[in-house]
């Protein structure tokens, strides 16, 4: 059973709604049927954080200086 997000166009509430066959969803807050299904954003876990959590932690940023993707003190500028 996929879980959708929508938009009640009535009012404006964004609300979850889990799909069960033959169902089709409404509006909790006013019972409104005008839905627009929203784009979802799916959360992945690594070690208990999201993917871009952990690649914020592994990826060095770049030189404050240069640029340099490498991390502070990778390029000569000094």
């Amino acid at each position: 059973m996929p879980l959708f997000e929508y938009e009640c166009r009535a009012c404006g509430h964004q609300f979850e709604y889990l799909t069960r066959s033959a169902e089709s969803p409404s509006c909790p807050s006013c019972s409104g049927e005008d839905l627009q299904k929203l784009l979802s954003v799916f959360a992945v876990s690594a070690n208990g954080s999201t993917s871009v959590e952990a690649s914020r932690r592994e990826a060095p940023s770049a030189c404050g200086m240069c640029g340099d993707p490498r991390g502070p003190g990778s390029c000569s500028i000094n």
